[in-house]
């Protein structure tokens, strides 16, 4: 496309005048080219590194809401990667209004991407155990978010080069080469200040309204102190007026953002949640264990020991991988406690290696009067030995042989930060360190609900060489459990261990039961094992 008005030649500077003065001349700037130049690229700077951070939140509060980091990561990008392209078509009808219509986005956008995090996590308190259309309001407000702050950070580009432009006319490819500099290097800033200073320090919420906050600052400064001179009076008001607002809102949202996450906990857990913290890994809460009131632990918002039926998942998960040799006892996972307490239950138990990658739910099972009577103090068990580590990790520098028993008591497989924990080269590293005639033992979900993921593992535990006996046990109403008992050799025998503890909930005949529940009607039929390369789950 030919221009109208051929540029000025490379280095020339702009014209004196006003807006509104001889043939349209635009207005002096009140600092000299150079640092006006510079002024603008700090803008650029800062600006990406907030709209990159605007995204991570997106994608951990997501995440952190759903658990399937992949699917909602995919969503977030691919929706606001489009919406950057409609956006800065959009912005090419504003670039008359370079410095209002950039004005005008940053303040959108600080207030956009500032507020999201609390709005999601607030339509998955209030609204996420509704049913129905509302089941689905965090989800759709999600892409709400991915599209509006995509839309905005792509005007903000057309915007820019407008405003570098108006500083020192430059060739396009100059101003482009040092407009993308600046914002490739805030992206970078970005990225790396949200998991390393933003999250740990400030949270998920308040990381996401003082980003919001300084972005509207910057925003403001650059429009109202540098091209103050291009805007009329009129706009000068109204962009001062809605930055001011923009601010005080996200301001004093971030100070009440502690008292807004104990109403949001409250209405998502209950009125008798007891502890309630952040570790660098997951948000921890305890419910209940008062007035006779069973406790309840929640890791990342989902239910991983009802203290109702809590030694029924426990006993199963355990009792029939004791079932022969266990003088060494690996317990991958169950940071919570409760699986060493069933394992200490055993005579002959001489070691037992607890590895958890969450140090302060360890801490927590150790020192909370609650929990650590629930597992029956067995981090005080001289015999048990706690690595913080993850269990892949850890299954990469253990012995061969090392193990009688190895018990996987680890995250669900539908969620896609422990896919690698279900696959066939952990599985793999699993069987190595087993001792001739050693067992493995996984907790593969709920069978009920989800009977592929269940049999999933299961190929997958075959693709490496191990041989497996299922069975499934009933939880709280509605609810069930899939285990899977695996061998190196021979399919191990699904029984009780003949002079072991009596269990309170498994019989020999109930586990026969529950052996037979897990009976394929396909007749064999399984689906494709889960690797590192290629996760099933």
């Amino acid at each position: 496309m030919i221009e109208r008005h051929a540029p000025a030649p490379p280095g020339s500077r702009p014209p004196r005048g006003g807006p509104s003065g001889p043939r349209g001349t635009p207005a002096p700037l009140p600092v000299r080219p150079a640092t006006a130049r510079f002024l603008v690229l700090a803008g650029v700077f800062v600006c990406a590194a907030c709209g990159l951070v605007y995204e991570l939140e997106l994608v951990a509060v997501a995440s952190y809401l759903t658990g399937d980091s992949v699917t909602q990561a995919s969503i977030v990008l691919s929706v606001m990667v489009f919406a950057m392209g409609i956006g800065s078509l959009v912005a090419k009808r504003l670039r008359r209004l370079g410095a209002a219509g950039f004005g005008a986005v940053e303040t959108a956008l600080a207030l956009a991407g500032g507020s999201s995090a609390m709005a999601l996590y607030a339509a998955f308190a209030w609204t996420g155990d509704r049913g129905g259309l509302w089941a689905d309001a965090p989800r759709a407000l999600l892409v709400v978010f991915s599209l509006t702050i995509g839309l905005l950070i792509g005007a903000e580009v057309p915007l820019l080069m407008e405003l570098i432009q108006r500083v020192r006319r430059q060739d396009v490819g100059g101003a482009v080469a040092d407009l993308f500099a600046a914002d490739y290097v805030g992206a970078l800033i970005g990225g790396l200040a949200f998991p390393f200073l933003l999250l740990p320090f400030l949270g998920q919420l308040t990381a996401a309204l003082v980003t919001g906050t300084v972005n509207a600052v910057v925003g403001a400064a650059l429009v109202l102190g540098l091209f103050r001179r291009d805007l009329t009076g009129r706009a000068r008001r109204l962009l001062l007026t809605a930055g001011v607002l923009v601010i005080a809102l996200l301001t004093t949202t971030a100070v009440l953002a502690d008292d807004f996450e104990r109403a949001a906990r409250r209405a998502l857990y209950g009125q008798d949640v007891r502890v309630a913290v952040r570790t660098g890994t997951q948000e921890i809460v305890l419910r209940g264990d008062a007035d006779g009131r069973p406790l309840d632990l929640f890791l990342d918002g989902r239910l991983r020991v009802a203290g109702g039926d809590e030694r029924r998942y426990h006993e199963a998960l355990v009792h029939p991988a004791m079932a022969g040799p266990h003088a060494r006892v690996l317990i991958l996972g169950g940071g919570d406690g409760l699986a060493a307490r069933e394992v200490l239950r055993f005579p002959g138990v001489r070691r037992v290696e607890i590895v958890e990658v969450d140090a302060g739910l360890s801490r927590l099972a150790r020192h909370d009067p609650g929990l650590s009577a629930l597992n029956g103090h067995a981090y005080d068990d001289p015999r048990v030995r706690v690595t913080t580590d993850d269990a892949f990790h850890r299954l990469r520098g253990v012995p061969a042989g090392a193990y009688d028993v190895v018990v996987s008591d680890l995250p669900d497989p539908g969620l896609t930060a422990g896919a690698k924990l279900y696959s066939q080269e952990f599985y793999g590293l699993a069987r190595r360190v087993l001792a001739p005639g050693g067992r493995l033992v996984v907790h593969a979900g709920p069978y009920a609900a989800r009977p592929r993921v269940f049999h999933t593992v299961e190929s997958t535990l075959r693709a490496a060489g191990l041989r497996t006996a299922s069975y499934r046990v009933s939880g709280s109403p509605g609810g069930d459990w899939g285990f899977l008992l695996a061998g190196a050799r021979t399919p191990p025998a699904l029984r009780l261990a003949p002079r072991g503890p009596r269990p309170a909930t498994l019989t020999p005949g109930s586990l026969a039961r529950a052996g037979r529940a897990t009976a394929d009607p396909r007749g064999g039929e399984r689906p494709p094992p889960s690797t590192l390369v290629h996760p099933r789950y």
